[in-house]
């Protein structure tokens, strides 16, 4: 429950989070219009202030050129009366000379005299007609100058007034879009009030990687051709997974960018909010263990939190490469990152040829081990069976040499019992025995 006062009474009451958020809703909306009318506005005496100010510019310039087209005709002018006053003048010169040479010349006729001065009267005609015709050339030339200025000069003026009616179409335009897109807003925001209302828990998490993932799959074949992104079913070690794995590879297999999604919602109604803050230590292990470059964090928690609000927020202060995106910037942030990993690419794939011709080097020194291993075992298991045959035949020959000492003692034994058989006779046999004496003797008799 909120509590609100009253500024005309002074009067505390009390309302609930809902009744809240609508009063809320209610004074943005308000604000907003009234913003959105005053820049406006402002728009509209700015684009009118700056048509003033080039009408006047191009003004300025054109009663510049018209004083100049003034003072030059001026100066003609007067350099055509000076013209005709020396002209003038060399005239009278001429004829205060010929009224000389009348009277110093008295054998001439008065009719001679008569022509004479006629003669100069016509040439004086003649010059003061043609400084009249040079004058009314510059008067036309001026006429037709002013003329042509007059002309451009309420051209601009047309324009600029086409101009204005232009500016007010687009003010008009832009404060349709506005309203439009206001309608639209307030339109969406209850849309997703309702379906969040209508969705289970589960329901309202799903939604938004549905969100994701069908947002992908319509720019895919456009922007990224060669991309995996699919959702994150390899439980870690920890019995944790993020949400989904955006990866890229080039044609040699060097990889561009990888990102580990995670995606957070919930009901307006849940009693306990989350925060953002509360996920980033689990998404930056799955991206650890998952060998993601990036962790992105697209979340619609803390709604009217405005470090969110702004667009893509880096919190890669307290977690390395990490960010916070509301849903409409997830392709956008993919885009960004994807640039700057093109720009990147060149030195990964310098770096992993470097690498691979220092672990080409490495298998080789490796081989070469493994080989004098193998040839050290084989070596010392051989040597090891000759001495052992070694000394097999040495024990066998001991024990030959046995059985002969053996057979030997047993010849030397055989002969001596041969010996002793030999020298056996009844006479030896009786010798101490009476009674076997006494029967062969019997024996004797009786053959």
């Amino acid at each position: 429950m909120t509590e609100i006062k009253c500024p005309h009474c002074g009067t505390a009451f009390t309302i609930n989070e809902s009744e809240y958020s609508q009063l809320l809703s209610q004074v943005r909306t308000a604000e907003f219009d009234k913003e959105v009318t005053e820049r406006l506005h402002s728009q509209q005496q700015l684009l009118q202030q700056e048509a003033d100010n080039k009408l006047q510019a191009q003004l300025f310039s054109k009663n510049q050129e018209i004083e100049k087209l003034k003072s030059k005709l001026t100066e003609d002018q007067q350099a055509s009366e000076l013209k005709k006053q020396e002209s003038l003048a060399a005239k009278d010169l001429e004829i205060a000379q010929l009224q000389a040479q009348i009277e110093s010349l008295s054998g001439q006729t008065q009719q001679e005299v008569d022509k004479a001065l006629a003669l100069k009267e016509q040439e004086v005609l003649s010059l003061q007609a043609q400084l009249e015709k040079l004058a009314l050339e510059k008067e036309s030339e001026k006429q037709t100058a002013l003329t042509v200025l007059e002309k451009e000069r309420d051209q601009v003026k047309n324009q600029l007034q086409l101009q204005e009616k232009e500016s007010e179409l687009n003010l008009s335009s832009l404060r349709q879009d506005y309203e439009s897109q206001l309608k639209a807003a307030n339109e969406q925001v209850e849309f997703y009030k309702n379906f969040k209302a209508q969705q289970s828990t589960k329901a309202i998490g799903e939604s938004l990687e549905i969100y994701a993932e069908t947002e992908f799959n319509k720019v895919r074949n456009l922007a990224f051709p060669n991309a995996y992104f699919e959702k994150d079913n390899t439980v870690s070690s920890r019995g944790s997974k993020g949400d989904f794995i955006y990866r890229e590879q080039d044609e040699n297999g060097i990889e561009i960018l990888s990102i580990m999604f995670e995606m957070k919602n919930e009901a307006d109604d849940t009693v306990k909010k989350h925060k953002n803050e509360d996920f980033f230590k689990e998404l930056d292990k799955d991206r650890r263990e998952k060998n993601c470059e990036y962790a992105v964090l697209v979340s619609m928690l803390e709604s009217d939190n405005d470090y969110y609000n702004t667009g893509i927020v880096d919190v890669s202060h307290k977690y390395d490469k990490m960010y916070v995106v509301r849903p409409q910037f997830f392709i956008q942030l993919i885009g960004l990152l994807r640039n700057a990993a093109m720009n990147a690419l060149k030195y990964k794939q310098e770096l992993a040829l470097v690498r691979e011709q220092n672990i080409d080097i490495t298998h080789f020194e490796e081989d070469l081990d493994v080989f004098k291993t193998a040839f050290a075992k084989n070596y010392q298991s051989a040597s090891k069976n000759f001495q052992k045959a070694i000394d097999e035949i040495d024990k066998s020959i001991k024990r030959m040499e046995a059985v002969k000492a053996a057979l030997t003692t047993s010849e030397n034994q055989l002969r001596l019992a041969n010996n002793k058989l030999e020298d056996v006779s009844i006479k030896k046999l009786t010798r101490k025995n009476p009674t076997m004496k006494a029967k062969f003797d019997d024996l004797k008799e009786v053959k």
